[in-house]
């Protein structure tokens, strides 16, 4: 099941880690089997993970950093990520993991928000930018899995 949850300040404020350790525990239902945070500045991601597929592989384990520049907290399913990474691969892009999760963020590295178009799946994700300080968030096309935001 697993879920995501985050906190942005759009006015600059400093997000407190204890902060969203609290909000995340509100979601501890959808995964309790591992939970992850990145606080930085006016932003803080986090997930909460159900292991299924692989219970024992920590690598899926998230927020997923990439390039210490990118930050992905990710719910759901990409059903075709086999099919994306195999194209991605002929672009040149390399690999650390065998997981839906790191095929999302680099889609959406290669195309931007057009790699939406590409997915075939259920989710709900957040990636951060940490140089253009830039969050793009995202869900499947039926609002499968949760996204809930708001503004303050």
């Amino acid at each position: 099941m697993c879920g995501i949850s985050g906190i942005l300040s759009l006015v600059g404020q400093k997000i407190d880690r204890k902060d969203i350790i609290k909000l995340n525990n509100k979601i501890e239902h959808r995964g309790p089997d591992a939970e992850g945070n990145f606080v930085e500045g006016n932003i803080a991601l986090a997930h909460r993970r159900l292991s299924i597929l692989d219970p024992k592989n920590i690598i899926s384990n998230q927020p997923f950093f990439y390039s210490n520049r990118y930050v992905l907290v990710f719910n759901g399913e990409i059903y075709n990520y086999i099919e994306i990474r195999k194209q991605l691969k002929e672009l040149g892009y390399l690999f650390d993991t065998n997981s839906d999760t790191e095929v999302l963020l680099k889609a959406y590295l290669e195309w931007g928000e057009e790699c939406l178009n590409i997915f075939n799946g259920m989710w709900a994700f957040a990636i951060w930018d940490r140089i253009d300080k830039t969050l793009f968030c995202s869900r499947d096309r039926f609002g499968i899995k949760p996204l809930y935001w708001v503004k303050k």
